[in-house]
Protein backbone atom coordinates (compact mmCIF):
# COMPACT_ATOMS: atom_id res chain seq x y z
CA UNK A 1 0.00 0.00 0.00
CA UNK A 2 2.86 2.36 0.76
CA UNK A 3 4.42 1.55 -2.61
CA UNK A 4 1.14 2.39 -4.35
CA UNK A 5 0.98 5.71 -2.54
CA UNK A 6 4.56 6.52 -3.49
CA UNK A 7 3.96 5.48 -7.08
CA UNK A 8 0.87 7.70 -7.35
CA UNK A 9 2.23 10.65 -5.38
CA UNK A 10 3.28 12.56 -8.48
CA UNK A 11 -0.03 11.92 -10.24
CA UNK A 12 -1.91 13.00 -7.11
CA UNK A 13 0.15 16.19 -6.90
CA UNK A 14 -0.57 17.01 -10.56
CA UNK A 15 -4.28 16.29 -10.10
CA UNK A 16 -4.42 18.49 -7.01
CA UNK A 17 -2.70 21.34 -8.86
CA UNK A 18 -5.17 21.00 -11.73
CA UNK A 19 -8.17 21.08 -9.39
CA UNK A 20 -6.86 24.09 -7.43
CA UNK A 21 -5.98 25.98 -10.61
CA UNK A 22 -9.35 25.20 -12.15
CA UNK A 23 -11.15 26.38 -8.99
CA UNK A 24 -9.15 29.60 -9.01
CA UNK A 25 -9.98 30.19 -12.66
CA UNK A 26 -13.68 29.54 -12.19
CA UNK A 27 -13.80 31.83 -9.18
CA UNK A 28 -12.01 34.59 -11.09
CA UNK A 29 -14.41 34.23 -14.01
CA UNK A 30 -17.42 34.41 -11.73
CA UNK A 31 -16.23 37.48 -9.84
CA UNK A 32 -15.18 39.25 -13.03
CA UNK A 33 -18.56 38.63 -14.67
CA UNK A 34 -20.28 39.93 -11.55
CA UNK A 35 -18.11 43.06 -11.48
CA UNK A 36 -18.76 43.68 -15.16
CA UNK A 37 -22.50 43.38 -14.63
CA UNK A 38 -22.42 45.81 -11.70
CA UNK A 39 -19.85 48.33 -12.93
CA UNK A 40 -19.53 47.82 -16.68
CA UNK A 41 -21.42 51.03 -17.37
CA UNK A 42 -18.88 53.05 -15.36
CA UNK A 43 -15.95 52.19 -17.62
CA UNK A 44 -15.17 52.80 -21.25
CA UNK A 45 -16.25 50.16 -23.79
CA UNK A 46 -12.68 49.30 -24.75
CA UNK A 47 -11.97 48.15 -21.18
CA UNK A 48 -15.11 46.01 -21.16
CA UNK A 49 -14.14 44.53 -24.51
CA UNK A 50 -10.61 43.72 -23.30
CA UNK A 51 -12.03 41.92 -20.27
CA UNK A 52 -14.50 39.96 -22.36
CA UNK A 53 -11.72 38.98 -24.76
CA UNK A 54 -9.65 37.72 -21.83
CA UNK A 55 -12.56 35.69 -20.44
CA UNK A 56 -13.02 33.61 -23.59
CA UNK A 57 -9.64 31.83 -23.60
CA UNK A 58 -9.91 31.12 -19.87
CA UNK A 59 -13.35 29.58 -20.31
CA UNK A 60 -11.96 27.38 -23.10
CA UNK A 61 -8.90 26.41 -21.04
CA UNK A 62 -11.10 25.42 -18.08
CA UNK A 63 -12.76 22.78 -20.28
CA UNK A 64 -9.42 20.99 -20.67
CA UNK A 65 -6.77 19.62 -18.35
CA UNK A 66 -3.79 21.79 -19.31
CA UNK A 67 -2.69 23.59 -16.13
CA UNK A 68 -0.37 25.90 -18.09
CA UNK A 69 -3.19 27.15 -20.33
CA UNK A 70 -5.46 27.70 -17.35
CA UNK A 71 -2.75 29.65 -15.51
CA UNK A 72 -2.10 31.73 -18.62
CA UNK A 73 -5.81 32.50 -18.92
CA UNK A 74 -5.96 33.45 -15.25
CA UNK A 75 -3.00 35.80 -15.68
CA UNK A 76 -4.52 37.50 -18.74
CA UNK A 77 -7.92 37.92 -17.11
CA UNK A 78 -6.38 39.21 -13.89
CA UNK A 79 -4.49 41.90 -15.80
CA UNK A 80 -7.60 42.88 -17.75
CA UNK A 81 -9.77 42.91 -14.61
CA UNK A 82 -7.28 45.23 -12.88
CA UNK A 83 -8.12 47.82 -15.50
CA UNK A 84 -11.77 47.49 -14.48
CA UNK A 85 -10.86 48.02 -10.84
CA UNK A 86 -8.77 51.07 -11.70
CA UNK A 87 -11.57 52.52 -13.83
CA UNK A 88 -14.14 51.95 -11.08
CA UNK A 89 -11.84 53.62 -8.56
CA UNK A 90 -11.25 56.62 -10.82
CA UNK A 91 -14.97 56.93 -11.54
CA UNK A 92 -15.81 56.87 -7.84
CA UNK A 93 -13.20 59.55 -7.15
CA UNK A 94 -14.60 61.92 -9.76
CA UNK A 95 -18.24 61.28 -8.84
CA UNK A 96 -18.35 61.56 -5.08
CA UNK A 97 -14.95 62.61 -3.96
CA UNK A 98 -13.97 61.80 -0.44
CA UNK A 99 -16.74 60.70 1.90
CA UNK A 100 -14.85 61.84 4.99
CA UNK A 101 -14.21 65.53 4.67
CA UNK A 102 -12.49 67.23 7.58
CA UNK A 103 -14.82 69.31 9.71
CA UNK A 104 -13.79 72.94 10.16
CA UNK A 105 -12.86 73.90 13.72
CA UNK A 106 -15.49 76.05 15.34
CA UNK A 107 -14.22 78.48 17.97
CA UNK A 108 -17.28 77.69 20.15
CA UNK A 109 -16.28 74.01 20.36
CA UNK A 110 -13.00 74.76 22.13
CA UNK A 111 -13.16 74.35 25.91
CA UNK A 112 -10.67 76.20 28.09
CA UNK A 113 -10.26 74.33 31.39
CA UNK A 114 -8.05 74.39 34.44
CA UNK A 115 -6.89 71.18 36.06
CA UNK A 116 -5.34 70.20 39.34
CA UNK A 117 -2.90 67.31 39.80
CA UNK A 118 -4.26 65.20 42.65
CA UNK A 119 -1.07 63.20 43.06
CA UNK A 120 -0.76 59.48 43.75
CA UNK A 121 -2.53 59.44 47.13
CA UNK A 122 -5.81 60.95 45.95
CA UNK A 123 -6.07 58.82 42.77
CA UNK A 124 -6.63 55.56 44.66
Amino acid sequence: MVRDAEANAEADKERRELVETRNHGESLLHSTKKSLAEHGDKVDPSTVEAIELAMGPLEDALKGDDVGKIKGGIQNLTEAAMKLGEAIYKASQTEGGSEEEPRPVDEDDIVDADFEDLGEKKRK
